[in-house]
């Protein structure tokens, strides 16, 4: 019974976390390229009473044994990196990638992050930069005197100028991919930082080999599903019930042997 109240420990912080996992994806639900986190878990270990396939004769084998496992544990979450619906947004500078990519943002301490936000905008010196003011990477300059930017499906960014019919190129907008952006830091702001798990970044061209194309003037949504994170709620709340039970259960069958011994 004592074995039971701890295994009913492990299964109520399991539900615990889990319920935090669905509550951290239900409040992002409007954030843009937001990648829902599903948790991981795992059973813990065995005691071993009886030795599966062990002698219990000289002729014959235990067939199952005598496993009792003692719990669970969270082994881990991992970002469901799905692509989000495409929002309709009309603004200029806000592209979204449809398909395999992420952004790069230069940070202030040098390192490059990575991000599916594409809502940009432009800082005092014309610099393409996120909403916290981090540029884009390799970097795109608007200048002043721009009337139109074009950034077409495979990254490339152009403007028309007054007076003159034919637009500027200013730049390339490089997407990178990882062998497992599941690996990947997730750093808050929407930012992400490479890992040993990720893989190292492979740089390409949007609608190359395998890269998502740029669409202009629109967002990526996130990728949860309310409906799903309501069903996935109700099932943790069954189940930390269930457990709730268990140690309710445990601790009656105590009381009776303190009370009739």
């Amino acid at each position: 019974m004592m074995n039971a109240l701890w295994i009913s420990k492990t299964g109520l912080e399991a539900q615990d976390l889990a319920l935090t996992t669905v509550s951290n994806n239900l409040a992002n639900v409007a954030t843009t390229g937001f990648k829902k986190d599903r948790p991981v878990f795992e059973d813990l270990l065995y005691q071993i009473d009886r030795q599966p396939g062990a002698n219990s004769s000289a002729d014959s084998r235990l067939p199952s044994g005598l496993q009792l496992g003692t719990g669970v544990r969270t082994a881990g979450t991992q970002k469901v990196f799905t692509t989000g619906s495409l929002e309709l947004t009309d603004q200029t500078l806000d592209v979204a990638i449809n398909g395999r990519g992420f952004f790069q943002i230069a940070m202030p301490d040098g390192n490059i992050a990575y991000t599916r936000d594409g809502t940009f905008h432009l800082n005092d010196e014309g610099v393409m930069v996120n909403v916290n003011g981090y540029p884009l990477e390799p970097q795109i300059t608007i200048p002043d005197q721009a009337n139109e930017v074009m950034i077409s499906r495979d990254g490339i960014v152009q403007a028309s100028i007054q007076g003159d019919p034919t637009p500027i190129d200013l730049g390339q907008i490089e997407t990178i991919d990882f062998i497992n952006p599941a690996g990947l830091l997730a750093t808050g702001g929407n930012l992400f930082l490479e890992t040993a798990s990720s893989g190292a970044p492979v740089a390409g061209i949007p609608s190359e080999d395998g890269f998502g194309t740029l669409e202009q003037g629109a967002l990526e949504n996130s990728n949860v599903e309310v409906v799903e994170e309501l069903v996935k709620m109700i099932t943790v709340q069954r189940a930390y019930e269930m457990n709730s039970k268990v140690v309710s259960a445990a601790d009656e069958m105590l009381q009776f042997l303190n009370q009739n011994t």
